[in-house]
């Protein structure tokens, strides 16, 4: 099968040393926070036998190579980018129903991001590093959420 433009650049890149994550932008539906989110990691239903959290979509990303060189899904939480962890891998994964799937295997640790504002959409989208929200530094990573509409609020205006 002929490999596309973008990805015959990728590969370019590649053996020139240069890195070029690729990063997927996730809805976390059903989380209120980042602690919300965190909490349902630590169930044993999000966890795969390996005991790290996993997230299960019904499409293979086709760019997973890409996404496997340091790429992190970043998550949508009440209409704001909030938070990512780093992918680890991808693995196929049969439901129930027998229909082959592929999980989003990721690293335990959140890590807070910047909030930017995401209108609501259905299944992922790929995010470029480029257009990716700046990690918050160490200090702020163990506080608790802001609530959404203050978050959105400082969001809206570049404070946060």
């Amino acid at each position: 099968m002929p490999c596309s433009r973008r990805s015959a650049r990728y590969n370019i890149w590649r053996e020139r040393g240069i890195r070029v994550a690729l990063n997927l932008l996730k809805l976390s539906v059903g989380s209120n926070s980042v602690e919300d989110l965190a909490a349902w990691q630590g169930s044993a239903r999000a966890k795969g036998p390996d005991g790290l959290p996993r997230h299960v979509t019904r499409m293979w990303p086709r760019r997973a190579d890409e996404l496997l060189d340091g790429g992190s899904i970043y998550w949508v939480i009440q209409g704001l980018v909030q938070c990512r962890q780093r992918i680890l891998r991808l693995d196929e994964v049969t439901g129930s129903d027998g229909i082959r799937r592929c999980a989003i295997v990721i690293e335990p640790e959140i890590i807070r991001t910047a909030t930017a504002r995401k209108r609501p959409f259905q299944g992922w989208r790929y995010l470029p590093e480029a257009d990716t929200p700046r990690d918050l530094p160490p200090t702020r990573q163990s506080e608790d959420s802001l609530p959404p509409e203050l978050s959105t609020a400082l969001a809206e205006i570049g404070v946060i």
